[in-house]
């Protein structure tokens, strides 16, 4: 099992939606969620490097002290359908990135 994790959230509060991964600095995706959770953030996606397709977020190298966010916006995280290499996959996008959250999922 990866501690690759990738989550995207959502602050109810102040409307700006974020994606972020870690890689290192969380022994446990449930650590990583919790964390956020505890900030005030709502999460809306969760995965590990197993779970989730890159889109066009790039990953992160090994830091075992930080957290990347690779995108913030207003408002909530956009969902829809696209094909990728001949399957339909569910994305969720924020800004101008995009992943699939579950590869396991179709769209």
């Amino acid at each position: 099992m990866s501690n690759y994790f990738r989550i995207t959230g959502y602050h109810k509060g102040k409307d700006f939606s974020f994606i972020m991964d870690c890689n290192g600095a969380y022994e446990k995706l449930w650590q990583f969620s919790s964390y956020l959770v505890k900030q005030g953030f709502e999460v809306l996606e969760v995965g590990d490097s197993d779970k989730f397709l890159d889109g066009n977020v790039r990953r992160m190298d090994v830091d075992k002290e930080k957290i990347g966010y690779w995108c913030i916006a207003s408002g909530k995280p956009i969902y829809k359908a696209v094909e990728i290499d001949g399957t339909s996959y569910q994305i969720v996008q924020v800004g101008e990135l995009y992943y699939v959250p579950d590869r396991n999922k179709r769209a």
